[in-house]
């Protein structure tokens, strides 16, 4: 099982590099990935969340099958707008609404390399751009407001262990 990677640390406003080996041990993290978003009751996963500073995540949102993303570029957005609470395994317990793009059209690379093109939007799309956002050093609470942010923050208290683990 992967372990997540809480705020502050400094691996989260770090950018990733690309991925250039498409293997088993790809394959076998992003499965693992996948795997703890259930029991950490989360729907997107990044690779910088787990330590590890490479362009890739995973997305499992309810009624869809899990996407892997390898090195994925959002190539259009729409000009409208929509608001959403979010929340980030790496901020449990802080949640605010983010303005985003209702549509996004991404490119990317399943964990075997081979391209896709996808464009999403509703749940699909604002966690895409959430987990995009990990791979810039970017977390969604960097959206908001310096004010807001730093109250939310001040009731922030990193988390002793893995919370979702039994």
């Amino acid at each position: 099982m992967v372990d997540i990677v809480f705020y502050p640390d400094e691996l989260l406003i770090q950018q990733s590099e690309p991925v250039e080996m498409f293997d088993g041990e790809l394959a076998e993290l992003t499965d693992e990935m996948i795997a703890a978003l259930a029991p950490a009751k989360g729907i997107g996963l990044a690779a910088p969340q787990i330590g590890i500073l490479k362009r890739f995540f995973v997305v499992h949102v309810p009624d869809q099958d899990p996407l892997v993303f390898v090195n994925p570029t959002i190539t259009e957005s729409s000009l409208d707008r929509f608001d959403y609470e979010e929340g980030c395994l790496s901020v449990p317990g802080v949640y605010a609404p983010v303005s985003r793009p209702s549509v996004i059209t991404v490119s990317a690379y399943d964990a075997k390399g081979t391209p896709f093109v996808l464009t999403a939007d509703g749940l699909m799309g604002r966690v895409i751009q959430h987990e995009k956002d990990h791979l810039e050093g970017v977390l969604f609470i960097d959206y908001l407001p310096s004010r807001r942010r730093s109250r939310l923050i001040e009731k922030y208290e990193k988390p002793l262990t893995q919370f979702w683990r039994e």
